[in-house]
């Protein structure tokens, strides 16, 4: 019995240490705690409704069981995971801030689609977990240094887009990017790695090309957060531009 919550903790750790941080980061008025579980919850419901979504796709044959192809790498990341899991991040992360009221700073977007993310990570990193019971360790080990972090950073991008929307940052023919830009890079996250399986020979060159695009996101992630940290000191009053 205390195996099982040991997996449990080390599948719910990382994305709790990642929310702790991303609160922290929020230095001009942090969320209510009861805000932050519920954005939690949120997306424990997200991961609910993205397999759902990949559930049917899947029986529909529109996505392949297994990848043999570099094509069917990047259509099962993009079809199979990017999408739908994204879709379901961004309705609940709508959900979840479309008459919050504690939703009045624009880095507040960040941190309400970052506890979603990790609510979906948590979630996911459970099921994998216990899928492969017998390597629990190496699985939590290689999930919390990446795919974690991964799910974080689409969060971030998402948070941040939803903001600049929110507040009036960004033209409204740009709004598309809250969900294409994390579907971006989660899609390329997952194809990179289902590529390196199956271009065996180029394997090493692929996953070292992962090893690059996680860098490049992480500062990428960076720098929108810094961004809007940045926005909420210039502009204390925090108004939506419809109400302002």
């Amino acid at each position: 019995m205390n195996s099982i919550y040991t997996v449990i903790f080390a599948a719910v750790l990382p994305p709790f240490l990642l929310i702790l941080y991303v609160w922290w980061k929020d230095k001009y008025q942090r969320e209510p705690f009861s805000q932050i579980a519920k954005g939690f919850f949120y997306g424990v419901l997200s991961a609910g409704i993205a397999l759902g979504l990949e559930t049917a796709l899947s029986a529909m044959m529109l996505v392949p069981n297994e990848v043999v192809t570099p094509f069917q790498a990047f259509w099962k990341a993009f079809v199979g995971a990017a999408i739908p899991e994204e879709l379901a991040k961004l309705f609940m992360l709508w959900l979840l801030l479309r008459r919050n009221k504690y939703f009045d700073e624009r880095f507040d977007g960040i941190v309400y689609a970052s506890c979603i993310a990790m609510g979906f990570a948590a979630t996911e990193n459970i099921i994998y977990l216990f899928s492969n019971i017998d390597n629990w360790q190496s699985v939590a080990v290689g999930r919390a240094m990446f795919a974690v972090p991964g799910h974080w950073l689409f969060g971030v991008a998402m948070g941040y887009f939803y903001s600049m929307i929110y507040f009036g940052d960004m033209n409204w023919r740009k709004a598309n990017r809250v969900f294409w830009i994390p579907v971006l890079l989660h899609g390329t996250y997952d194809g990179l790695l289902f590529l390196s399986n199956v271009s065996t020979m180029w394997s090493g060159i692929i996953l070292m090309c992962f090893y690059i695009f996680c860098f490049k996101m992480l500062q990428y992630g960076r720098r929108r957060i810094s961004e809007h940290l940045s926005r909420d000191k210039k502009d204390p009053t925090q108004a939506a531009f419809w109400q302002s």
